[in-house]
């Protein structure tokens, strides 16, 4: 019954044991790596790897470091590139695979587009963190892309969410756009002290960012309708809620006037 109902939704899952490991490998470990979030083990990139450096310095580890802009190219590069060979090179797939390989292109082109003009960096990120926050994108980029493809052989749901993915996604990539933009304008150039954000909705959650990148992935998902994309979304939740909680707990640490009532993703609930 439940199964059923379900597949009124999505379609089946693909006879494809790559995208089944990696449905399973990909949401895992996306929820994980929200859980070290929330330990204290971050992903080192941004104030979490600026505020540690000197740490792992004193222990004598080496530390390969590209600049912020440039690690943010390396992390971000690969997927777009994915999407777009995608659109390039298979077109007659249908409507709801080229939405799907366009949403996954716009996204990405707006955050190298972000990278090259609109943020700025305070320091440097570990190559390490960018060759697997890159890795992470492309394959989930990749996979996303195939297995629609294969779900291109079977009917269509019966609930058609395609439509309602567009408008999903496109007030979650405005509206992460606006909140990066808003973040851009706390430092003048050369500028490397951190602020706390004001405007938007940062006056309610301190990563109103993230809560639209939520919004962005499950309008893709919406798009997509299928199963890898629902546990990539998933998976996406987990870590950006665990970043989030992380980034709030950062805040109220290096700020005593920070506002208690700022959420960390979700306004008045978390």
């Amino acid at each position: 019954m439940v199964l059923s109902t379900l597949l009124r939704f999505i379609y089946p899952p693909p006879a494809s044991w790559f995208i089944t490991a990696m449905t399973v490998i990909n949401g895992a470990s996306l929820v994980n790596a929200g859980l070290m979030e929330i330990k204290g083990k971050s992903m080192q990139y941004s104030k979490f790897f600026n505020t540690n450096k000197k740490n792992v310095e004193a222990s004598g580890a080496k530390i390969i470091e590209l600049s912020g802009r440039n690690g943010m190219l390396v992390a971000y590069g690969p997927a777009f590139v994915a999407s777009v060979t995608s659109l390039a090179f298979m077109p007659n797939e249908g409507l709801r695979f080229t939405l799907v390989s366009s949403a996954l292109a716009v996204h990405f082109f707006k955050r190298l587009f972000e990278v090259l003009f609109i943020h700025k960096y305070s320091g440097s990120m570990p190559i390490d963190s960018a060759i697997v926050i890159s890795t992470s994108y492309f394959l989930s980029s990749l996979c996303t892309i195939y297995s629609q493809h294969l779900c291109g052989q079977f009917p269509e749901p019966v609930v058609d969410l395609k439509y309602a993915g567009i408008t999903i996604f496109l007030v979650g990539i405005v509206g992460n756009f606006y909140h990066h933009y808003l973040l851009s304008k706390l430092r003048k150039e050369g500028d490397k002290e951190y602020k706390i954000p004001q405007g938007g909705l940062f006056d309610l959650v301190i990563c109103p960012h993230y809560l639209f990148e939520i919004l962005g992935f499950i309008g893709i998902s919406c798009m997509s309708q299928t199963v890898y994309a629902l546990s990539f979304t998933a998976g996406t939740i987990g870590y950006l809620t665990g970043r989030s909680y992380a980034t709030r707990r950062w805040y109220l640490s290096k700020f005593e006037d920070f506002p208690k009532d700022v959420k960390a993703l979700i306004p008045y609930i978390f």
